[in-house]
């Protein structure tokens, strides 16, 4: 099945349709939504897949919205595409929907730490996870990345220093967001052994995996180090890759027993239970049909890191970081030799385009903010021009 380039051309108003990302951005950033642009929340401006479109019509027309009931055909579907795309093999008892990731990691600071406890992060990294782990009463242990030609790369011996013995998780963004990177099969066995060291149940947010750009290759946490299933827990979703995020679905996957019992006791304990709609989406999603929408939009957003990443790389002062997955794009604005409120009031007031702040994402994020690509390709084009503009005294 051929997707044309045309369907992530088509431009769709977000605005007025109650949607985060273009609606709340005036009250958030100040940026005006009759001619700002949203690039903050990570969700697409696209359509999902008609295979997508169709099971929800489907449960429209049939017009009762009940309990959903039977899990093992998404199940299957779940096993389907993590062994075609990934060559992971999952079992049916190691699966559990959670509401979204987000859901998927707060349950997981719940059933493997205590309040008090330490959990590492790889930071800079998604905010969402600081945020959880402190609501917990936890602390987090922000181990900041390395920087090497312009990409992140692990600083295992200082990490190995900062640990007092605390520490009883860690939460790995792979492949990285903000960063975009994707762990090689030899970092990631390096963060497995550092788990061990220090006797850390291992959670491995793996959202992005099926958003990688041409000429790389994601590898699941559980093949790159199946020796430490005793203390792995692996996480992916629909949600991302098909622009579904509002269906809240996400797939907590436990391959070891004995792990998924604390799992499985604070799930009931909260009464959690699959959404229906999301869980027919996700069956949908993933398939044949499926998958060659998500060939054909990576190749689209691999168009889109070009364009803005030439424009941005030359501004003096700026530089985006190579995006080797998601579709989020990490400029680092210190060779400007501004403050942080000065670029960010550039970018807001002058550009008019609403951005995540680089300091929300933990150590080491000041001078960077995050732009999200996954949208039209003018939409990248015009926003490239805002930029140029309003650094426009650099050049």
């Amino acid at each position: 099945m051929m997707i044309a380039a045309s369907t992530f051309d088509l431009h769709i108003d977000r605005r007025g349709s109650n949607c985060a990302k273009w609606d709340k951005m005036e009250a958030i950033y100040g940026v005006p939504v009759s001619d700002g642009i949203a690039m903050w929340v990570a969700d697409m401006d696209f359509r999902p897949p008609p295979c997508v479109q169709a099971a929800v019509e489907a449960m429209a027309a049939h017009g009762v919205y009940g309990y959903f009931g039977d899990e093992r055909t998404n199940s299957d579907a779940i096993r389907w595409w993590m062994q075609e795309r990934h060559g992971w093999e999952v079992t049916p008892e190691a699966i559990f929907t959670t509401h979204g990731l987000v859901n998927g990691t707060a349950l997981c600071v719940d059933a493997y730490s205590k309040p008090g406890d330490s959990v590492v992060l790889m930071t800079p990294v998604y905010h969402a996870f600081a945020r959880v782990i402190k609501a917990a009463g936890r602390d987090v242990v922000e181990c900041r990345l390395a920087q090497e030609d312009d990409r992140y790369v692990l600083d295992i011996p200082g990490w190995d220093a900062q640990m007092t013995g605390k520490e009883t998780m860690l939460i790995l963004c792979s492949p990285h967001n903000p960063g975009g990177r994707v762990w090689t099969r030899d970092e990631l066995r390096q963060i497995a052994d550092f788990c061990v060291r220090h006797d850390l149940i291992l959670v491995s947010d793996e959202i992005h995996h099926d958003l990688v750009m041409p000429g790389y290759k994601h590898t699941v946490m559980a093949n790159a180090a199946p020796e430490i299933v005793d203390r792995l827990v692996m996480m992916t979703a629909t949600t991302k890759t098909f622009n579904i995020a509002g269906a809240h679905v996400g797939n907590v996957i436990i391959p070891d027993e004995k792990l998924r019992a604390p799992f499985r006791a604070r799930m009931n304990a909260l009464g959690i239970s699959p959404n229906a709609f999301g869980m027919e989406m996700s069956t949908a999603a993933y398939s044949k049909e499926g998958a060659a929408w998500v060939d054909a939009l990576t190749t689209y957003l691999d168009g889109n890191r070009k364009l803005f990443d030439d424009a941005i790389n030359a501004v003096p002062g700026l530089r985006s970081m190579p995006l080797e997955a998601t579709y989020l794009a990490w400029v680092d604005f210190s060779g400007t030799g501004m403050e942080p409120r000065d670029f960010i009031a550039r970018v807001e007031k002058q550009a008019k385009i609403a951005v995540n702040h680089g300091a929300s994402f933990g150590a080491g994020g000041d001078s960077f903010l995050r732009f999200n690509l996954a949208t039209q390709r003018s939409v990248v084009a015009e926003a490239a021009e805002r930029l140029k503009r309003a650094f426009a005294d650099l050049q």
